[in-house]
């Protein structure tokens, strides 16, 4: 099943202490969203990307895109003030797909396996996403005292890429405009119109680069991976 994708990519360094945008940022001499874009790049399902970018980092990511030699970037939407608002003008200057992926570009070690089962359950059913259950005790907390330990069994840590039937994303994004609702990520979106959402198990390493000591971890996954290359 061939798919689309649309990477926001008009971040900010401020949770990363950075002085610009983080995805620009390098791990071990690669830009952090150039990792990112070879993983589509080289699936043969992937139709072509689109990303939403800051107009004053347009031209520098565009050079970055083509020293780096990516072939299905297909074209640059503008970056709006909120993600929401970035996917949705990546989503318009895309048309039309049967399925369309969002992932964030900060994301660089998404599994191809993973990909591949969003697509097929989004065809399906018309809305899937990427997560991992909850490893961790998670407890409530108001004014520094627990109020209740949460059953963990059926919680899930939210990842991208989230697939979705296209025209049912797009019909979303467009009401959540129109209603002025800002959701936490697409799936949300799609969830208010009531449309069930499915989920498929990712893995752990599909971190999203955020702060610095998610780059010492990024560091780690390189070196892990190039590790079992050569062994």
């Amino acid at each position: 099943m061939k798919y689309t994708v649309v990477l926001p990519a008009a971040g900010s360094g401020k949770r990363m202490k950075a002085e610009r945008n983080k995805l620009l940022l390098e791990l071990s001499g690669k830009p952090i969203f150039i990792y990112t874009l070879e993983v589509f790049d080289k699936d043969p399902h992937c139709e072509g990307m689109w990303l939403a970018v800051k107009e004053e980092e347009r031209q520098l990511i565009e050079d970055y895109v083509k020293r780096f030699g990516i072939r299905k970037v297909k074209g640059y939407a503008t970056g709006g003030a909120e993600r929401q608002d970035s996917v949705r003008a990546g989503l318009e200057l895309a048309g039309q797909s049967e399925i369309v992926l969002v992932h964030d570009a900060a994301r660089p070690f998404i599994s191809p396996v993973v990909i591949s089962e969003l697509v097929e359950r989004a065809s399906e059913s018309g809305a899937a996403i990427a997560g991992v259950p909850v490893k961790d005790t998670i407890k409530k907390v108001r004014e520094a005292v627990i109020t209740e330990t949460v059953d963990r069994a059926a919680l899930w840590m939210i990842q991208t890429p989230q697939a979705f039937r296209y025209e049912l994303l797009l019909e979303a994004a467009h009401l959540a405009q129109a209603d002025g609702f800002l959701g936490t990520d697409e799936a949300m979106l799609v969830e208010r119109m009531g449309h069930p959402v499915q989920i498929v198990e990712s893995t752990y390493d599909n971190v999203k680069m955020t702060t610095p000591d998610d780059l010492i971890y990024g560091k780690a996954i390189l070196a892990s991976r190039l590790q079992e290359e050569q062994s």
